[in-house]
């Protein structure tokens, strides 16, 4: 008989149907007469009871092989349920072992396990209540983009991976080379010949798909890039991923106003799909971020998951300048008092995460986007407004993150960016390509980028960037 998903059987509750179920053992319980075994596929959130005969030998031969993360399969009959949670259950009439889980070696029991013990065993912790409620979250979030710019007309570009440009101007990049590390070769001066390197130059793993993004807008209007990144900080923060998934939409014809209509169009669909969609995951993760936060002091503890996210839909998010906030941060209580971490004391100051989240919690209670930054904090593209200081950049600040999407105009005058390269002592050389799109026919254009953990942060509730990402790339940490 083929086998039949447990959501399926969930959502169906077709008592009176012969079915079969595969998956793996939750837990195991039982008496003389009758054992209950949950079982779980992964289709759901939720197990199927399956209901043994244990007076029947061969079943009974059977459930002493059976433990918690054993795999079975199950012929039986759905039945309604005669205990309450749920409509039906699976009275077994034929019972298979595909594989074994000897109980003093698996690591996963029935109990609560802490998030750190989890990342240690990440190659199991899929089958945990927490890992696969994210990963099916994550699984629709990455459908939810995909169809929020399909459905607008925006083509999908895949840009590359290895990059000989560094779109951040950070210099904090994974090199890529097939040299062998203890003897490269080298130039009469002692610097190493990257001429001789497979790409006949340094390269390394990108940043940012931005650059190249840019170029297909330029042609084709309306693009986006969903793709991994790469940032070598040396950071242990639960905000920080060494490999990351970002989503960066590049558009020409768009001025600054069009592009934070479109990061708020955009953000409010994704967290309306994630609520339409992913309720049952959503619960649950809500109830397990309750019983963390149960034990914060009342004023430190995050807004219940799902009204943070009906706070995002029902809110139009506040837009104010950057001299506007840094005026509201100097005035703020929190500032005054010398309650935060990092004072703002000027004009120029460069915000952190508990400023902004300052302004989006307590002083406007909606999200809120910044724009026109000080251009000295922002990176070379990004278009310079008329009094010389700021520059057309936008922020999208959410409660319980802080920065979320970060974007901006980007300067489509030849003379203005070619001198910022050079203000920033960005090589030419590697930025011939882009700077000839502003030659050949420019237009003023606009993007942003996206992080997408962040916004699985935000949508799952989730307190570490770690757990949001099936395998985290940390310092010191690529075990999986």
């Amino acid at each position: 008989m083929k086998r039949t998903k447990i959501k399926q059987l969930l959502e169906s509750g077709d008592a009176g149907s012969k079915v079969t179920v595969k998956g793996w053992v939750r837990t195991k319980r039982g008496s003389k007469n009758v054992a209950f075994l949950a079982i779980n596929d992964g289709s759901t959130i939720n197990n199927i009871q399956v209901v043994v005969d244990v007076n029947n030998n061969e079943n009974e031969a059977l459930l002493a092989k059976i433990h918690t993360g054993a795999s079975i399969s199950i012929d039986g009959l759905l039945t309604e349920s005669q205990g309450s949670g749920q409509r039906v259950e699976l009275m077994a009439e034929n019972l298979i072992i595909l594989g074994e889980a000897n109980p003093d070696e698996y690591p996963l029991q029935p109990k609560k396990h802490s998030l750190e013990f989890l990342r240690e065993i990440a190659h199991l912790r899929f089958r945990t209540n927490t890992f696969s409620a994210i990963t099916r979250l994550r699984h629709s979030m990455i459908f939810a983009v995909h169809k929020f710019f399909n459905d607008k007309g925006f083509l999908n570009i895949h840009t590359p991976i290895i990059t000989g440009s560094d779109c951040e101007g950070a210099g904090e990049m994974f090199r890529v080379s097939v040299f062998d590390p203890k003897n490269p070769p080298l130039l009469e001066d002692g610097n190493v010949n990257w001429k001789e390197d497979f790409f006949g130059k340094e390269t390394n793993l990108t940043v940012s798909g931005q650059l190249e993004g840019e170029l297909a807008a330029l042609a084709l209007s309306e693009i986006y890039t969903f793709g991994p990144t790469f940032r070598a900080e040396n950071s242990n923060t639960s905000r920080h991923l060494a490999e990351f998934w970002m989503i960066e939409p590049e558009m020409a014809f768009y001025d600054i106003n069009d592009n934070m209509d479109l990061a708020e169009e955009m953000l409010k669909y994704l967290v309306k799909y994630a609520l339409e969609n992913c309720m049952e995951d959503l619960q649950f993760l809500s109830k397990r971020q309750q019983e963390e936060e149960s034990q914060k002091p009342q004023d430190q503890r995050s807004m219940e998951l799902i009204e943070k996210l009906k706070f995002v839909l029902d809110n139009d998010f506040a837009r104010i300048s950057y001299t506007e906030a840094i005026d509201i941060l100097m005035k703020s209580k929190p500032n005054q008092k010398k309650q935060f971490q990092y004072p703002v004391e000027k004009w120029g100051t460069d915000l952190q995460s508990e400023h902004e989240r300052f302004l989006v919690e307590k002083h406007f209670k909606k999200p809120v986007i910044l724009t026109d930054y000080p251009k000295e904090i922002k990176a070379f593209y990004m278009k310079q407004n008329e009094d010389g200081k700021t520059v057309r950049a936008m922020d999208v600040l959410f409660p319980g993150i802080g920065e979320i999407i970060g974007g901006s105009q980007r300067e489509e005058n030849y003379e203005k960016l070619l001198n910022r390269i050079r203000e920033m002592h960005i090589p030419e050389k590697d930025m011939w390509w882009y700077l000839e799109t502003r030659k050949f026919g420019t237009v003023e254009h606009s993007g942003y980028g996206l992080g997408f953990e962040r916004l699985m942060l935000f949508v799952s509730g989730m307190g570490n960037i770690r757990d949001v990402i099936p395998f985290p790339r940390t310092p010191k940490n690529a075990e999986f």
